[in-house]
């Protein structure tokens, strides 16, 4: 083989890699969309029921943690460890907590969206001044709740909090109970509610 034949071959030969290099690239990028960090999620409603606080029952599930999707006890404010609302009766109507209403330090706040549906809520404010952090908030039918949670530490130590939104079905002051449904995003601070394409 001769000198001008061998360097011929090696063009042709890393001309290929690069050809095969795009071609892999492109593939990854396709398959995952145009961010390959992107955490893919789908919707999934789920249904919960909370106890009020003004029940006198121990052990009632008065709270609840958007994040793990479970119910948490709450027999004192502080001593229950993380949760993002819970429900309570005032002035006869049952009304959402944020964890601030209970003197606690948190991110969490409630926004009010009245008059419209669970489907129609497909991204949270990201006005802050919309999210109540210290102060009750009443539980009404016909309006969607966005909740931000508490703040957490997501991946490579970043500050998040996450948005949920919440659809009362069955508002039972006689009882101090409520039923709602919620779904929401599991991406750090992201404002949207709907899954990526």
């Amino acid at each position: 083989m001769t000198h001008s034949s061998f360097l011929q071959s090696q063009s042709a030969w890393r001309a290929g890699l690069a050809v095969f290099a795009a071609l892999a690239v492109g593939t990854v990028a396709s398959a995952c969309g145009d961010d390959p960090f992107a955490i893919r999620w789908e919707e999934s409603p789920d249904t919960v029921l909370l106890y009020s606080l003004a029940r006198p029952e121990l052990n009632l599930g008065s709270a609840f943690n958007f994040q793990t999707r479970f119910p948490v006890t709450i027999e004192e404010a502080n001593s229950t460890g993380f949760w993002d609302v819970a429900v309570d009766t005032r002035g006869g109507e049952i009304v959402f907590l944020p964890p601030g209403a209970l003197g606690i330090d948190s991110r969490a706040g409630i926004a009010e969206l009245p008059n419209t549906t669970f489907e129609e809520v497909t991204e949270a404010p990201n006005d802050t001044a919309a999210y109540t952090s210290v102060n009750p908030v009443t539980v009404r039918m016909g309006t969607i709740y966005v909740v931000r949670t508490s703040e957490s530490i997501g991946g490579y130590g970043t500050r998040c909090v996450y948005y949920h939104k919440v659809q009362p079905l069955i508002i039972d002051p006689d009882r101090g109970t409520l039923t709602f449904k919620f779904d929401g995003s599991p991406v750090c601070n992201d404002f949207s509610l709907l899954p990526p394409d």
